[in-house]
């Protein structure tokens, strides 16, 4: 991301920086489509935590491959954002996009703010009422040129199906539609 576009996140971060440090149990999901600059802004937001930073999960790591958002995302719910709600041990079950299977189970100790990163975040959190939401956002282009350069021609050819599948995400959940920080790039 360029230094303007980084520039540019510093409102977003600052606001979802106050309002999770107001909440007993801090949980920040980050939401929106691939290559809007999520991992981004969750970077910049661990980075600039005061205090013990939080424990940072990428959604994608639970996400059983290409078709798997929806899965993956609900899956994270109960499993690691309802118990660290409970201030009790989540866990995280991985994906081994590599070997495209599962990666292991790992345990997520309570007592840190928790950021969610991903596409699937809000549905994630369904059960965190009080999680602080950011929803990022960029024009098409811009987000399809950032995604398919980060990873070397990897995404390429699943591109337009995983598309596909956080247009339908998007279009079921109304994710886009909930209350929110607002963060859009250029």
């Amino acid at each position: 991301m360029s230094a303007a576009g980084a520039l540019a996140l510093r409102p977003g971060v600052s606001a979802a920086l106050r309002a999770a440090l107001a909440r007993r149990h801090p949980i920040v999901l980050v939401d929106g489509p691939s290559g809007a600059g999520k991992s981004t802004f969750a970077a910049s937001l661990v980075a600039t935590w005061p205090g013990r930073s939080p424990s940072l999960v990428r959604v994608d790591e639970a996400i059983p491959g290409w078709h798997g958002l929806r899965r993956g995302a609900a899956a994270l719910g109960p499993r690691l954002v309802e118990p660290h709600v409970a201030d009790r041990v989540g866990t995280l079950d991985r994906w081994d996009w590599d070997g495209d299977r599962p990666g292991g189970t790992h345990r997520r100790p309570p007592g840190r703010p928790l950021v969610l990163e991903g596409c699937g975040a809000f549905l994630a959190g369904t059960g965190a009422p009080d999680a602080v939401r950011v929803w990022l956002d960029a024009p098409y282009a811009t987000r399809r040129d950032r995604a398919l350069g980060r990873d070397s021609g990897a995404f390429d050819a699943f591109w337009a199906g995983w598309e596909s599948d956080w247009r339908r995400y998007r279009r079921q959940s109304g994710a886009d539609r909930e209350d929110a920080i607002r963060v859009r790039l250029a």
